[in-house]
C-alpha cells in the first residue's frame, strides 16, 4: 500500500490554487498565497519547502506549484521579478524537491509563437514572443535540470467560477453594455480551472514526468467564446460583435493559435479534459448564470 500524501499548493488565492483546494479538501494541504510564500525571494522559499518536508513524516510530498507571474503586458516591463516568480522559484522547488518529493509545475501556451495552424505537440520548439512566455520557459528549464520527480504541465486560456477572468468579465458585460466587441482572430482552447485542478491531482498521483499538455477540449476564439457566454446566460450572442487583435494593441503581443495538443497527456493514462463547451456550461450552472 502506498504512502499517504502530503500536499503543498502554492499560488492558493489565485483561481487554479483555490480549485486545487477544492478538489484535495480532506486531504493533509498546506496552502501559500503570496503572503506567506515570496517567490522572488529564495532563502524563504527553500526555506518554507524544507520545513513542509520535515513535516512529512512518513508521506509522499507532493508539491503542486500553481504560483505565477501572470500579469502579462506587466511583465514586459518588469521582466526581472517575473523571471523570479516564473523563471527562478521552479527551478529552487524543483531543488529542493529532487531524491524527496514530487513536482507537478504548472506552465503555459505562450512559451510558444502563436504562428502554428495545427496543435502545439509537446515537443514542438518554444519561441516566447513576450517577457511572460521567456520566464514561463525558462521555468521550465529549470525545472527539467533539477533532475527530480516532476511534471510540467502547459495550459491555456484558464478561466474559473471565481477571480476576475474573461467569463466573468463577459457576464459583466452582458448586463452593463448593448453590444460587446471581442477579437476573433485568437483561436485557443478555454480551460475551466475545477476542470485543471482535478487533472492537476491525477497527473500528481500518476508516474508522469516531462511535459503534458492539458486543457478543455477542442478549441475556438475569444469572440466564440463570448458569444457562447451570453448564449448560455440567455442573452443574444449577437450582440458580441467581432473586432481584431490588431484594432486593441497591447503591450504584449498575443498568441493567434495556442491549441495544445493533448496527446501526451492520454498518453500517459490520464483522463482526457471534457469539451470546452461542456465545461462552460458547468461552471455557468455554478455561478448560477445558466439559462434554458
Amino acid at each position: 500500500m502506498s504512502a499517504p500524501v502530503t500536499w503543498l499548493v502554492t499560488g492558493a488565492t489565485g483561481q487554479l490554487g483555490t480549485d486545487l483546494q477544492t478538489v484535495l479538501a480532506g486531504e493533509d494541504v498546506t496552502a501559500l498565497g503570496r503572503d506567506r510564500l515570496d517567490l522572488t525571494d529564495e532563502a524563504q522559499v527553500r526555506s518554507v519547502v524544507r520545513e513542509w518536508l520535515g513535516r512529512a513524516a512518513g508521506r509522499r510530498p507532493v508539491l503542486v506549484n500553481a504560483a505565477a507571474y501572470t500579469a502579462v503586458d506587466a511583465a514586459e516591463t518588469d521582466e526581472a521579478t517575473a523571471e523570479l516568480v516564473n523563471g527562478a522559484a521552479p527551478g529552487w522547488l524543483a531543488q529542493e524537491l529532487a531524491g524527496r518529493g514530487r513536482l507537478v509545475h504548472v506552465s503555459t501556451d505562450y512559451v510558444f509563437d502563436g504562428t502554428a495552424t495545427e496543435p502545439y505537440a509537446v515537443d514542438d520548439e518554444p519561441a516566447p514572443r513576450t517577457a511572460y512566455g521567456r520566464t514561463k520557459l525558462a521555468g521550465e528549464r529549470a525545472v527539467a535540470a533539477a533532475g527530480g520527480d516532476a511534471v510540467v504541465v502547459r495550459t491555456a486560456w484558464v478561466y474559473a467560477a471565481h477571480g476576475s477572468n474573461f467569463v466573468r468579465t463577459m457576464l459583466r458585460l452582458e448586463a452593463e453594455r448593448d453590444t460587446v466587441s471581442v477579437v476573433a482572430d485568437q483561436t485557443g482552447s478555454p480551460t475551466w480551472s475545477a476542470d485543471l485542478a482535478r487533472g492537476l491531482v491525477q497527473a500528481a498521483m500518476s508516474d508522469a514526468t516531462g511535459l503534458l499538455h492539458a486543457t478543455n477540449s477542442g478549441a475556438t476564439t475569444w469572440h466564440g467564446l463570448a458569444r457562447a457566454v451570453f448564449e448560455l446566460s440567455g442573452a443574444d450572442p449577437a450582440r458580441v460583435l467581432t473586432t481584431t487583435t490588431d484594432a486593441f494593441p497591447r503591450p504584449a503581443h498575443r498568441p493567434a493559435y495556442s491549441v495544445l495538443d493533448p496527446a501526451s497527456w492520454t498518453a500517459a493514462g490520464l483522463p482526457a479534459l471534457p469539451p470546452w463547451q461542456e465545461s462552460l456550461r458547468a461552471c455557468l450552472t455554478h455561478l448560477g448564470a445558466l439559462r434554458p
